[in-house]
């Protein structure tokens, strides 16, 4: 929608319409939050109870509904879509409605609302990663990913990568930082020496996060609802058919649903869905499968602790693993981070009061938490539990 209004500025008019599935989703600030996050300046409104939704017969997220200026509906489509497939369908509609002068090319201009806080060095951070006392953290709301060297709760910044769009998943790899660059649906690597940046996989949809293992990347491509290996130059799928659901089995006829959070081991991948408010992972080596350890569907989600098929989380973003192997999730709709047993599938929370945390890693004994509206990197004590703020320094 955003290269539509920059296609067409003055001829069309795009109004959006939150719809909340997550009960978090129905909360106008976090609306406010997240269009600023996503550099949404449209007009937006809180259709908590649906009444809009119902209206117009929507079934699906998302939906685009095109309505003509005398006011009548001339089109929908429900689904994952892209500029090019709607520009000729609103040239059309320009060329039929323009010799009866009825475009009105009014220039529009709709001041952003402030955030609840304001941002600092960092602004909606996405991830954030650790390697020894190199660190990175993907400064996703200024379209850069920062490196630099962590001593004492301080970040030092020594190299700034920019030509990037909404980043999230980094991870180092030897003299290579990979990142997940979303909004340029690619993943890139950047040589640290050098600084040179270089796209390896590009048309992967919504890239949320990544992980290596071995000499291969994994990524959660959250677009599509896929994971996607990478080795060398070699894309292949991973996991996840075409399709949006919480279905195990073997990986590519698995269904998943909008993984945003990868964490890789020897021999496997941890992975949360977003959608089904799951905690999920995947087998490595001949013949991988995907099983869940937590969650049951796309619309089963809460806040509630305990084992199995009882938990509720609430569109979960990151995911981390402990040395003991067990895991921490960025829990984020519930602004909550939690600790999961794979073993016993019990689940704990741990931190709350959060704001819709996004990423983690464990180091040192602290947890590093992107904590994604609050504008900062929370520090968590393990023993103790206690947070503060990392210090980020350029």
């Amino acid at each position: 929608m955003r290269e539509l209004e920059r296609r067409f500025p003055r001829e069309i008019a795009i109004i959006g319409v939150s719809s909340g599935k997550f009960i978090a989703e129905r909360e106008t600030a976090r609306i406010r939050e997240a269009a600023l996050r996503l550099d949404n300046l449209h007009p937006i409104v809180n259709d908590r109870q649906f009444r809009i939704w119902r209206s117009y017969a929507v079934q699906a997220w998302p939906t685009v509904v095109a309505i003509d200026p005398k006011g009548y509906v001339v089109g929908s489509h429900a689904g994952e879509f892209t500029s090019e497939m709607l520009e000729p369908f609103v040239e059309r509609l320009i060329g039929a409605f323009d010799p009866e002068g009825l475009i009105d090319r009014t220039p529009r201009h709709f001041p952003a609302d402030a955030p609840a806080i304001t941002p600092g060095v960092l602004r909606y951070p996405g991830k954030v990663t650790i390697d020894g006392d190199r660190m990175a953290i993907a400064d996703s709301g200024h379209d850069r990913v920062l490196v630099g060297r962590l001593l004492n709760g301080t970040m030092r910044v020594d190299r700034v990568i920019e030509s990037l769009s909404s980043p999230q998943g980094v991870a180092f790899a030897g003299e290579r930082l990979y990142i997940a660059d979303r909004a340029h649906h690619r993943v890139c690597f950047v040589d640290l020496p050098s600084g040179e940046l270089e796209t390896i996989a590009g048309h992967i949809s919504s890239p949320w996060d990544l992980t290596v293992v071995g000499s291969a990347v994994y990524v959660a491509g959250a677009g599509r609802h896929q994971i996607w290996r990478i080795e060398g130059r070699s894309v292949s799928l991973f996991a996840g058919a075409p399709g949006e659901d919480i279905v195990d089995g073997p990986a590519q006829a698995a269904l998943l649903a909008q993984p945003m959070g990868i964490a890789g081991g020897p021999d496997r991948v941890d992975f949360v869905d977003a959608e089904s408010s799951a905690v999920r992972f995947a087998t490595l080596g001949a013949g991988p499968k995907v099983h869940t350890i937590v969650g049951t569907g796309l619309f089963d989600f809460g806040d509630k602790d305990g084992v199995g098929d009882e938990v509720r989380l609430q569109h979960s973003q990151g995911i981390a693993r402990h040395p003991d192997g067990r895991l921490l999730i960025a829990d984020s709709y519930n602004d909550a981070i939690k600790w999961v047993d794979p073993a016993t599938r019990r689940v704990e929370t741990w931190i709350k009061g959060l704001s819709e945390p996004s990423g983690l890693v464990y180091h040192g004994g602290k947890v590093y938490v992107a904590d994604t509206n609050a504008h900062r990197v929370a520090i968590i004590d393990e023993a103790t539990g206690t947070i503060d703020t990392l210090s980020v320094v350029i």
